[in-house]
């Protein structure tokens, strides 16, 4: 009586009959005459092909594995930046991996998306930005990166107001006692903001077409490197983030003229806001967000959307924030769809009424 052969191990095929399913693959009873060795040789093939063509099947239940790179498009000492180490190092602690912060200045954070953009989608690469991403797509010419599109959404993270401040030397304290300064001085006073397309950008240069001042604008790569030119008065004016400038204005370095949005910011309760100073319905903040790599899966997603929702929840890290000068704003993919919805279209109709271009 002839030996039988041993089932083979092969991947189950569509429209064969299986007798005992397994996950992706199937017991199928091999052919007359086939080998030990060539069922071995089966199995090691279809391991090999399953594995191949879905990569990220093992990093879905074991991820994090490794440490993750989280890219910063502006440099170090910047808002974005404060809020980036803060929830790098929370993150971390949540998922037992380290997080390493690589700040990318440039082209107003196009350089990190981009770069983030293009990563492996594997999770490991992960953008933090600030609101400037719902800008930059419309402000800078020949850029064919759109958030909408080439990102994945993961958090919306934090807000916060920005600040209009002045050096100390010009001797003004109001917005008012400013805009009577700056009239007579066409081209002859420089604005800074951390960066060209930013929401402090946007916001300077909504301020002068509705105060009819000229004033120079100066582009930086970020809060940091701006920061030793207005406190030095180099610069005679800053639109920046309230998390960076409060602590100078407490130390009397730089003088408060108003707070950008419609309400005052508790840290510092004394200052107006703009509105308040004459331009009702003046009303601009920062955001901070987190997106991946587009096609990341979704249990990844889900997973760091998760931690980064439950960390953003502790005293803990609400105190740290609000010390910071900014407000837990702790959102889906979903939500985070939803304010670049809102956004981008917004910044889009500022841009082109103003008829501004980035290089």
């Amino acid at each position: 009586m002839p030996r039988k052969t041993p089932p083979t191990v092969v991947p189950a095929q569509a429209g064969t009959h299986s007798t005992r399913a397994m996950g992706n693959m199937a017991w199928i009873p091999a052919r007359a005459g086939t080998t030990r060795m060539l069922g071995l040789l089966a199995v090691t093939i279809a391991s090999m092909t399953l594995f191949a063509s879905s990569p990220a099947i093992a990093q879905k239940s074991d991820y994090p594995s490794r440490p993750i790179r989280m890219i910063v498009g502006f440099a170090p000492g910047g808002s974005t930046d404060l809020v980036g180490r803060l929830v790098g190092a929370k993150l971390a602690e949540r998922l037992g991996q380290q997080v390493v912060i690589d700040n990318r200045p440039g082209a107003s954070g196009i350089i990190a998306a981009e770069l983030v953009a293009k990563s492996q989608p594997d999770g490991y690469t992960l953008l933090m930005s600030g609101s400037s991403i719902s800008i930059v797509g419309n402000l800078y010419k020949g850029v064919t990166f759109d958030v909408q599109r080439d990102l994945e959404p993961l958090a919306l993270v934090a807000t916060s107001p920005y600040l209009m401040v002045a050096h100390p030397s010009l001797g003004v304290k109001t917005v008012q006692e400013f805009i009577a300064y700056a009239k007579p001085r066409p081209g002859k006073i420089s604005w800074g903001a951390s960066a060209p397309g930013a929401v402090q950008h946007l916001s300077g240069e909504m301020f002068k077409r509705l105060a009819g001042i000229d004033m120079v604008f100066i582009p930086y790569k970020g809060t940091g490197p701006m920061m030793p030119d207005i406190l030095g008065g180099r610069l005679q004016v800053v639109f920046d983030n309230v998390l960076v400038l409060t602590q100078h204005i407490k130390t009397g370095a730089l003088t408060g003229l108003a707070v950008t949005t419609a309400k005052r910011t508790p840290l510092l309760p004394d200052l107006p806001s703009i509105a308040e100073s004459g331009f009702p319905g003046f009303d601009t903040s920062g955001w901070f967000s987190m997106y991946a790599a587009p096609k990341t899966p979704q249990p990844i997603i889900r997973k760091l959307n998760t931690e980064i929702l439950a960390l953003l929840g502790t005293t803990d890290m609400r105190e740290r924030l609000l010390a910071l000068g900014a407000t837990p704003l702790p959102g889906t993919p979903d939500d985070l769809r939803r304010q670049l919805a809102r956004e981008v279209p917004a910044w889009r109709k500022v841009i082109l009424d103003a008829g501004l271009k980035a290089e």
